[in-house]
């Protein structure tokens, strides 16, 4: 039974760190007090990456000039990336500026984001930059969140990123909770602790002079969380602005939603080659370089779930053989409690409430869905359009 005790370390402490890290982020995910209210003087570019988006923009765009921010102080930029429909009439039409691109060797979300940047930079009209998906809407008080954080001192702010349609399907409920277990619960706990909540794809603003000192270069299929891994390498902590929402639009079906997972687990498998060696080489001297290096390496909950679950049955076979093992059989459940915690907390703050509860029983097949997938297709190389569905 001893040789048993190397197995289970090697099992469950890799498996019990993860766990802790989400428990301090569990215990330190209160609310911050906002900051005082803006002054209204800065001037923002809002940049919108589309890629064939003709029958979202026009809904985004409109969303977005219904900001409490001067109407003279932010201008809508819409960059029409390789599109093959009338999304730049369409984008024109709703009040934007369209800005067309077409390179057939530099594709995705990253270049166009790059195209952008380069564009409002030379310009140098606006103060910072918003990046709000072409599927979005947001809440009118996004400026104000911003400019109330960069007027005292921050140089590049996200905002909640929340799901637009968490009732669309059980797959929607589902992606709510994770969102809000991933996006305000943990970027709370960063906030308190003084650490970046990082770059989450929507709903993020940077300073220009941000934008000129590191400059964007972010094109894996993860560019947010790579563009966050650079600033975070700089020294430029990401703050979080809790009171304004960004929600994108979330597929319901699984066909649709394939392609878009395929994207998300690819790019960070890349990123955590990339990105983790240095990262740890500055760790131990910077705080924010530690958690954004734990934030690449801690698994998909699904897959603590699943190793916590797992572990249980021999763990406790093996602590009614030998109690000399019984420590493991209560590490485990305490990684499982921490998990429960997490989410318990994920789902107080999503405002679900119980329609999300019945759906829960759906999350073992979900997690198979994703080792299958993972297992059985290569990940897409460049940026592909999820297919939208009817509203």
């Amino acid at each position: 039974m001893a040789l048993l005790q190397p197995v289970f370390a090697l099992a469950l402490l890799p498996l019990a760190a993860g766990c802790a890290y989400l428990l301090l982020l569990t215990l330190c995910s209160a609310r911050s007090a906002p900051p005082p209210p803006a002054r209204g003087q800065l001037k923002f570019d809002i940049l919108v990456p589309a890629h064939n988006e003709a029958a979202t923009i026009a809904r985004t765009i409109a969303s977005l000039r219904r900001l409490r921010w001067p109407a003279q102080r932010f201008r809508i930029l819409v960059v029409c990336d390789n599109c093959s429909d009338d999304t730049a009439p369409r984008a024109r039409a709703a009040g934007a500026v369209a800005l067309e691109r077409r390179d057939d060797s530099r594709r995705g979300k990253g270049h166009a984001l790059r195209h952008g940047f380069d564009a409002s930079l030379r310009e140098g009209w606006a103060d910072a930059v918003l990046v709000v998906d072409a599927d979005s809407e947001v809440t009118p008080n996004l400026l104000e969140a911003c400019a109330a954080r960069i007027e005292r001192g921050a140089r590049a702010v996200q905002a909640h990123y929340a799901v637009l349609n968490p009732q669309a399907s059980p797959r929607t409920r589902l992606m709510a909770l994770a969102f809000a277990c991933i996006h305000p619960l943990r970027s709370r706990a960063r906030q308190r602790l003084g650490l970046s909540c990082g770059i989450r794809g929507n709903g993020w603003c940077v300073h220009r002079l941000v934008l000129r000192d590191v400059p964007y270069a972010a094109y894996t299929l993860a560019e947010d969380v790579e563009y966050g891994v650079a600033l975070g390498l700089a020294g430029v902590r990401v703050e979080y602005a809790d009171e304004a929402q960004v929600l994108g639009e979330m597929v319901s079906t699984e066909a649709a939603a394939r392609s878009q997972r395929l994207r998300w687990e690819g790019g960070r498998g890349l990123l955590l080659r990339r990105q983790l060696p240095p990262l740890l080489r500055r760790a131990w001297r910077s705080a924010l370089c530690l958690d954004l290096a734990a934030d690449l390496l801690l698994p998909p909950l699904s897959w603590l779930v699943l190793g916590a679950a797992s572990a249980l049955p021999p763990a406790a076979l093996a602590a009614l053989l030998d109690r000399a093992l019984a420590p493991w059989l209560w590490l485990d459940l305490a990684c499982l409690g921490a998990l429960v915690l997490y989410v318990a907390r994920g789902w107080s703050i999503s405002g679900l409430g119980a329609t999300v509860l019945p759906d829960l029983l759906r999350v073992p097949g979900f997690v198979a869905w994703k080792l299958r997938l993972m297992l059985a297709h290569s990940r897409p190389a460049v940026w592909v359009r999820t297919t939208r569905e009817p509203s």
